[in-house]
């Protein structure tokens, strides 16, 4: 079994609940993937970060996005990256400023001005949060270059990403769940 496909087992078995939900874009659906019961995972961690790391380009110098979703996933393909001898930085993006200090909405190291980050996320439907880690990282002068995510629920997302410059890189697609619409 293939990298790709244990990562999709895992998320089928683990993160995969089908029955009718709101989802945090207010938008309802008849299924909810709750990726983070996968990203926080040993298993699940390493494997999502092999494979969106394969994903980034080689002038990238960080990886980031907003919390919380993105969270396990900034710091599991900061650590591998690591190991792999890559360094990327990770960033993580506040949903409201830091309240004392910096009020920052970006944490993390400080790079150099301009520095290239592919912002992640780890399920995409309307595209808002995705859209808000890039505004956030490009207002702190950084220049996001790439947009990943492991599930695109192909609900509108990804031509909103598209509109901004961005192709969206999804390792998974409703389709590869196998829930009938």
């Amino acid at each position: 079994m293939s990298d790709r496909e244990r990562l999709l087992e895992l998320l089928q078995e683990k993160s995969l609940e089908v029955r009718p939900v709101t989802l945090s874009s207010g938008k309802t659906s008849d299924y909810y993937l709750d990726c983070k019961r996968v990203t926080l995972s040993p298993e699940g961690a390493y494997l999502t970060a092999k494979l969106m790391l394969d994903m980034i380009r080689p002038d990238v110098s960080a990886v980031g996005g907003l919390t919380l979703g993105a969270d396990p996933i900034v710091s599991s393909i900061s650590v591998l990256s690591h190991i792999q001898g890559r360094g990327l930085a990770g960033l993580i993006v506040r949903k409201e400023p830091k309240k004392h200090g910096t009020m920052n909405y970006v944490e993390g190291p400080v790079l150099e001005t301009g520095a290239k980050v592919a912002v992640v996320e780890d399920v995409v439907t309307s595209g808002a949060s995705l859209q808000r880690a890039i505004d956030r990282i490009a207002a702190a002068g950084y220049q996001p270059v790439q947009a990943l995510t492991i599930m695109d629920r192909q609900e509108g997302g990804n031509a909103v990403i598209k509109s901004r410059g961005f192709a969206l890189q999804a390792l998974f697609t409703r389709d590869d769940l196998n829930i009938n619409k």
